[in-house]
Formats: structure tokens, sequence, C-alpha cells
């Protein structure tokens, strides 16, 4: 097949791993002709593109497609991308985030490519905008779930979401988890005694980890305030923060303010290739994001067979069950957070039972391959039957 991805930025996010890796795949397991649409990848995520793609893979930059609204900006990057789509002639367009969703459907659908996607890693709207933002997004999502074939997204819960803002009919959804190179991490704790040498881990210190952006929904700020009375009652719990963003000084001045610095450590921003090496290093994993998909930390954390607390949003619930594969809490629940963190660093046996469960329910669920079998699949259905 010819394939077009569309994605509005390559940042070092999980939305752009996947795409990636399924660009590849398509190329390797399936000898597709790949192509990548992108807008320019700024910002101090880091660009995933510097770090790996494929020789085979072609990227095109669209210079016009940013991610931020504006409306001449906007018309321009659709006409960049539909003057690129009427070029390659792709049979399947695939799009992905919200202002490539949008421009990339339009734009396929006008030229009438036979399959048109579109992967749901996250839903545009949410709790946290204005009434009029949250407003707009979901008229934009309906305008153009009307223009694509087939929509999928990396957890049930971002259905749910979708068909609750009546953005289109349940029956148009497939869920396919976002998938990743497992094999990576499930080899994890090879890292383990290395990089707890390079922060001063002694063996009897418990590290909680977080991997996440620096970045406002991202929920820092409520791990920094339970750590208070976490490391009030067990002081060797200390905490590894991967990852980097605009944020960092003001999580810096909370965590001075609380009197914290000695059980804090930041990695900074990391390729996604190292992110299994300082899993290796954690005892278990602390998600406390307002908003997202399904996080990739949740699964990953999981393979590595280290036990997860999450709170509950979005598709979390779906990875993180409580006695099963870790704790899930309410969203800005503090006690919650700080009682579910003392009790799993308190009792190996138990992080090691989470841990295993988690480890061979995500081994199943999460292999970029099976991914890209999976909406391969989707890709065929819908040439076949459209």
């Amino acid at each position: 097949m010819k394939v077009v991805h569309i994605i509005t930025r390559m940042i070092v996010g999980g939305a752009q791993e996947n795409t990636l890796l399924n660009c590849i795949d398509l190329i390797e397991h399936f000898g597709d002709d790949v192509t990548l649409i992108t807008g320019p990848s700024e910002g101090r995520e880091g660009q995933l593109l510097e770090r790996f793609n494929h020789p085979q893979l072609k990227i095109v930059e669209a210079s016009a497609l940013t991610r931020n609204i504006h409306p001449w900006q906007d018309w321009k990057a659709y006409r960049q991308i539909k003057a690129l789509l009427k070029t390659i002639q792709p049979d399947v367009v695939h799009t992905h985030s919200a202002k490539a969703g949008m421009l990339g459907r339009m734009a396929a659908w006008k030229l009438k490519v036979p399959a048109v996607i579109h992967t749901v890693h996250g839903a545009p709207f949410h709790p946290y905008q204005s009434g009029l933002a949250r407003r707009l997004f979901v008229f934009c999502e309906r305008v153009a779930a009307k223009r694509c074939h087939r929509l999928l997204c990396v957890a049930d819960a971002m259905t749910d979401l979708m068909v609750e803002g009546r953005v289109a009919s349940r029956e148009r959804f497939t869920t396919v988890y976002s998938g990743m190179a497992i094999d990576d991490y499930l080899q994890a704790n090879d890292h383990r005694d290395t990089v707890r040498k390079e922060f001063g881990f002694t063996d009897d210190q418990i590290v909680v980890g977080k991997i996440a952006r620096l970045f406002n929904l991202k929920g820092h700020k409520y791990l920094v305030e339970a750590a208070k009375s976490i490391v009030a009652e067990n002081p060797n719990v200390h905490f590894l923060l991967v990852g980097d963003g605009t944020l960092r000084e003001s999580i810096v001045t909370q965590i001075e303010a609380g009197g914290l610095t000695d059980h804090f450590h930041f990695t900074g921003l990391v390729p996604p290739t190292d992110v299994p090496r300082y899993i290796g290093a954690m005892d278990l994993l602390a998600h406390t994001s307002l908003r997202e998909g399904l996080a990739r930390a949740l699964p990953q954390a999981l393979l590595a067979g280290k036990p997860v607390l999450s709170f509950d949003i979005d598709g979390a619930r779906e990875v993180c069950i409580t006695g099963e594969t870790g704790i899930l809490t309410d969203a800005k629940d503090i006690n919650a957070l700080s009682a579910g963190i003392l009790e799993l660093a308190s009792s190996p046996e138990k992080r090691e039972q989470l841990g295993a469960v988690g480890r061979a329910k995500c081994r199943e669920m999460y292999s970029h391959q099976l991914m890209t079998e999976r909406i391969r699949k989707i890709y065929r259905e819908v040439l076949e039957t459209e």
C-alpha cells in the first residue's frame, strides 16, 4: 500500500513514538510505501526524528502546520497538505493529533483518498478548558469525524469520551492499544544497579518514578504535595522524575519549599530509548496526570514488573487495576495518593505480585508489531468495503 501518516509535530511523546513505530513496521513487515507529513517539531520536549527513524521512511515537513490555532496559518497548512497528498496519491491517509487530524482528514476527503483513518490518542476537549474552547473542539471533531472512514482510539475510555461528546456513533470506533518496543521494558531491570548507582540510591531506598513532561495537567504538583507526608512517615522513599519542560522551575521551587530537595531527582530530557533504563531503577510508578488517553508510562512500568499507582483518569483504569496491577485513586486525592505509595513502599512482596500480573497482562496488549497488524487489517477492510 501507499500510506501517508500526518501528525502536527514529532516531538518526544507517546503519540509520536506510536506513529513512528507504525510507519516503520508498515515498511519492514509489509513492504509498504510510507510518507510521514509533520509540522515543525518545536518545543522543549525534544525532536523524536533526531533520535530514530528509518532510511525508507519519507519525511515531509509542512511548514504552516503548527499546534496553536491560527486561521490564516491553518488555511496555508491545509493547502500544503492537500498539495502533498495530490502529488503522492496515497491509498491510505492516517491522521494523528487534533490539528493534523482536522486538516489532514479534510484534505484527504476532498481528494477522495480511498481510506481515511484517524487515531484519537487523547481527546482535544476536556474539563480543564474554558467552555468556549471545549465547544469549539467538540464541533471540530464532529466535522472531522464525517470526513474519515474509521476512527481508532488508544483506549476504550477515549471511545466513551468521544461518543459522550457526540463526535460519532460507537460503531465507528475501534480500540487499538498504543504499541511499543516491549522487549526493552521486559529487560529494564538489567539496568537497575547501574542507574541506581548514578543517582546514589541505596538498596533499602524505595524509588517512586514519574514519567511525564513537566507541563500543565501532568500533575507533578500533586506528587510533590503527597511527598511531604510520605517522606515524614518513610524517609527511605525517593522520587525520580523522568522528563523536562516549562514547569521545571516552579516544581523545583515547590520541592524546596517542602524541604524535599534530597528526596527528588530529575533526569532531564531523555530519548525514548533511555526510558527503560530509568524504569529499571524504580520500585513503583506514580501517574498523577489529569488527562491523557492512556499514558504509555503505565504499561511501560508494568512490562518491567513495576506496580503502578494512578489517578483514575481517561484510560488508566484499563491497565491500573486496584489489587491486581496497582492502585487507582480519585484524581487530585492527595491523601489516597500518599496512602497508596506508602502501602506499596512498605511491601516488596506486594510490589512483586502486582508487577508480575501487570507484566503478563501488558505483554499481550502492547507489542507494536501487533498494533501495526491490527491497523493494517483495518486499512485493508476499508479499502475493500468503501
